[in-house]
């Protein structure tokens, strides 16, 4: 029997929240549940709030995930605003005033590495607007041209000897019109875009005041941990909680047709109530499904004898069957999780004419849409509060299911604050996977050894089809079938044909989704065609990447890790090149193999993302590239067994640790016209580099992945 909650007085509650920590005041434009800042400070524009002690809050509409987005973007806006660096502060603008003012943050969504490469022009308009809106208000203060006042350093100056600061000038500024299409400054004359000031969030991170999506607190907040079925779309049959209601802490089971979710005083409460129920699940014609089955439909589709087609390039058959050589090769991964450190979760308060959800999410827009759909409410009457989230890599953008469930279980309990966290067990087996993928190669070499025709198909399961179908055209996925597809290689007679699988396991959009794996087969089938021509692998790419910059990043890699050079005794080198998300990258490895432990010794990342707004980030995210690069490479596997998920933890699911960490060479590369992304780019190149590096050291063409399923493991 459900024991009774004492509704928290509303005004105690926001007192008591408010005192707590400032995660309540999300912007300036709040709702009446918030708290209004304790300062008076004005919006000059809606991304630009300048506070009269000279403080300058600029609003980030992207999702910070430990990338650095917040201060990469605060930097592009600051370029423009003229403004003193160490006064900028960030915060998230407003989901609800995003929604109710028609979208004026443009886009909420950070993914495919677009956080910068897709809003840098808007952002910088936005700085420019608001440095010649501050500028404009001082000369009408002083009766003189705004032509003859500058700004700098968050002060407006005028010939005469005229000053202000900005946070003097902001309450009149803001009453002006937002000017439009301001001219922007030359990328010669950047003060702030090319630097590597500290980042913003580092401070809070290293003291430990930052607060992520499951540090939440409330007052009088209970906790919920939840079981879904083990076979993904399994539902509900019977649910026996008897033992459960009967445990301490427990306040509620909330039961809905696909979970059943316990809410407790605390979390360890609410989960070791959760392992008490006994749940009868309908797991309906799914519940047969094994990786072994999953399997047998991939080959079995890679053998039709026609597929869809998504490029074809001259007369790839003719080519092939005129060949001095012909090369066939296949290649499988399997499903891999996201596995971020932080497990999915969100807190929720429903009350009658109001809900509030704190997210750590990759788009807002997403979880307010899912926490509108769950409530049934409008989103006029929703309050998104964006939290940092320790760890995204795509599973926090569409896929809002622990959204939806805070909600559902808060609405249980109206009045009450409950934050609902996943265990690290429903986390893995949870997931939304990158898909299955098998993939299968033909390649034609000439009698001097020169490519002339290939031919790739490709069986795997569609993510697009599950989550935006409308992209599918005449059955072709546009992610699924990237590398292959956009290759950049000069060969005349080229093919890709895609067979498009859905599987009852979801996929999702894993961290550069299919740059990782189709990246593995292309550029490993060009290091055997490269090895039947008797050819150098570096050499053997060179000429078909003429005239492109691809062919400098690739010169690059291999520069930095010294292919000319020879090397140590027993190690052996690897390369591989690759561009995505609007950036070209190379990678060159270098490793030695003893008793199957493979002792990664150097990773040199070359990348060109047109400019580079914070070297330090890119250098960052180009380690962090690798290390995830590689923890697939060896680890990384989720299998299936009579429908559901195998794995269960970090035991059985392991992660590269630092001890597999190498020497990291990061070559920075910008070209400087066309903006590129970072976040996804470094990882693409880094598996088939030491892939091909390890054929090198042991002879051995290995085609699966991952490693530890072929018997090798990291040396430590």
């Amino acid at each position: 029997m459900t024991k009774s909650l004492k509704r928290p007085d509303r005004r105690q509650f926001l007192q008591q929240a408010t005192a707590m920590s400032g995660a309540l005041i999300l912007g300036f434009h709040t709702s009446p549940a918030l708290a209004t800042p304790a300062i008076t400070a004005h919006e000059v524009t809606h991304w630009v709030v300048i506070q009269p002690d000279d403080t300058v809050l600029i609003r980030i509409a992207r999702s910070e995930l430990g990338q650095g987005t917040m201060t990469g973007l605060a930097m592009l806006v600051a370029e423009e605003l003229e403004c003193d660096w160490a006064n900028v502060r960030t915060e998230y603008a407003n989901v609800n005033e995003h929604m109710r003012r028609d979208k004026i943050w443009k886009d909420m969504t950070t993914a495919g590495s677009r956080g910068i490469r897709d809003s840098h022009e808007y952002v910088r308009q936005a700085g420019a607007a608001a440095r010649t809106m501050l500028i404009t208000a001082a000369a009408q203060q002083w009766k003189v041209p705004a032509s003859e006042c500058q700004a700098r350093q968050s002060v407006v100056t005028h010939a005469s000897g005229l000053r202000a600061k900005y946070g003097e000038l902001a309450t009149l500024a803001s009453t002006l019109p937002v000017p439009n299409n301001i001219k922007l400054k030359d990328p010669k004359d950047w003060q702030v875009i090319g630097t590597s000031p500290p980042r913003l969030d580092l401070p809070a991170k290293v003291n430990g005041s930052q607060l992520y999506a499951v540090d939440m607190q409330l007052p009088g907040m209970l906790h919920a941990s939840i079981v879904q079925s083990p076979v993904f779309g399994g539902r509900v049959k019977r649910v026996d909680d008897s033992a459960a209601k009967a445990m301490p802490g427990v306040e509620k089971i909330v039961t809905s047709t696909e979970w059943v979710a316990v809410v407790a005083r605390n979390w360890w409460q609410a989960n070791k109530a959760v392992k008490a129920l006994i749940v009868e699940w309908d797991n309906g014609s799914s519940g047969s499904v094994s990786s072994a089955s999953i399997m047998r439909k991939l080959e079995q589709d890679i053998g039709s004898p026609t597929a869809p087609v998504a490029r074809k390039d001259g007369d790839t058959l003719q080519a092939i069957a005129n060949a001095h050589q012909v090369l066939e090769a296949q290649y499988f991964t399997g499903f891999v999780n996201h596995a971020s450190m932080e497990p999915q979760n969100a807190t929720a308060l429903f009350q009658a004419d109001q809900l509030q959800v704190w997210v750590g999410t990759q788009n807002g827009e997403a979880s307010i849409m899912a926490a509108a759909q769950a409530s049934g409410l409008p989103v006029s009457q929703i309050q998104i509060h964006k939290m940092h989230a320790g760890g995204a890599f795509g599973r926090r953008v569409i896929h809002q299911e622990y959204t939806v469930q805070a909600v559902k279980i808060a609405m249980a309990l109206p009045g009450i604050p409950v934050k609902l966290m996943w265990s690290r067990e429903e986390d893995m087996r949870q997931g939304r996977y990158r898909p299955v993928s098998l993939v299968k190669l033909r390649g034609a070499l000439d009698k001097d050894g020169q490519w002339t025709a290939w031919e790739v198909r490709q069986a795997d399961q569609s993510i697009v089809k599950t989550v935006m179908p409308q992209l599918i055209k005449d059955d072709i996925d546009p992610i699924n079938t990237r590398v292959f597809r956009d290759n950049p290689y000069a060969v005349a007679n080229f093919t890709n044909e895609y067979m498009l699988n859905e599987f009852h396991v979801p996929p999702g959009f894993w961290r550069a989704v299919a740059h990782t794996n189709n990246p593995f087969y292309r550029e490993c089938f060009i290091d055997e065609l490269a090895h039947a021509a008797g050819q150098d692998p570096y050499a053997f790419r060179r000429p078909l990447l003429q005239g492109k910059k691809d062919l400098a990043v690739l010169d690059a890699a291999a520069k930095a890790i010294g292919w000319d050079k020879p090397t140590a005794k027993g190690v052996h080198r690897g390369i591989a090149v690759v561009d995505s998300y609007g950036s070209f990258t190379a990678a060159a490895v270098e490793l030695s193999v003893k008793d199957q432990q493979i002792h990664v010794h150097r990773v040199a990342v070359a990348i060109d993302s047109g400019h580079v707004v914070h070297p330090d980030a890119v250098k960052a995210q180009i380690e962090g590239g690798v290390i995830w690069g590689l923890s697939a490479l060896m680890f990384e596997d989720i299998t299936i067994d009579k429908g559901a998920v195998v794995q269960s933890n970090f035991a059985d699911y392991p992660l590269a640790r630092i001890n597999h960490a190498p020497e990291v060479i990061s070559v920075l590369l910008p070209s400087g016209d066309f903006w590129g992304g970072v976040g996804e780019p470094p990882i693409g190149g880094v598996i088939p580099a030491a892939m091909n590096a390890l054929f090198k050291a042991t002879g051995r063409r290995i085609r699966s992945l991952p490693l530890k399923q072929h018997g090798f493991s990291y040396k430590t």
